[in-house]
């Protein structure tokens, strides 16, 4: 299994068609700000994401600016996700892009 390079363009059907998006950066920065109803993914959480997660179900991995979701999309496709995707330019791309898009809080 591959995940695949995706452009914030067009992650934006595929989120709209029920994806899970996943943040891993840190808590503190998830808790500021984040795509609307993404998940917080850390290796505290990781292994009950994988257990309770339909695989079949698109995941989009989402970091500060696309380096590091790479490796973590690699991993949840090695892990049986059928349709993972690392999202370049990350959150702060994102947010720049589409702030109306965003939510803060726990």
């Amino acid at each position: 299994m591959t995940y695949t390079c995706i452009d914030i363009s067009d992650a934006l059907p595929i989120i709209e068609n029920n994806a899970a998006i996943v943040d891993i950066r840190d808590t503190a920065s998830f808790q500021t700000s984040r795509i609307a109803n993404a998940k917080s993914l850390s290796n505290d959480n990781v292994q009950d994401f994988i257990d309770n997660t339909d695989k079949t179900q698109p995941v989009i991995v989402c970091c500060y600016h696309g380096n590091s979701s790479k490796g973590a999309a690699e991993y949840l496709a090695s892990q049986g996700f059928k349709e993972v995707y690392s999202l370049n330019g990350g959150f702060s791309q994102w947010s720049a892009m589409f702030p109306d898009q965003c939510e803060s809080g726990n």
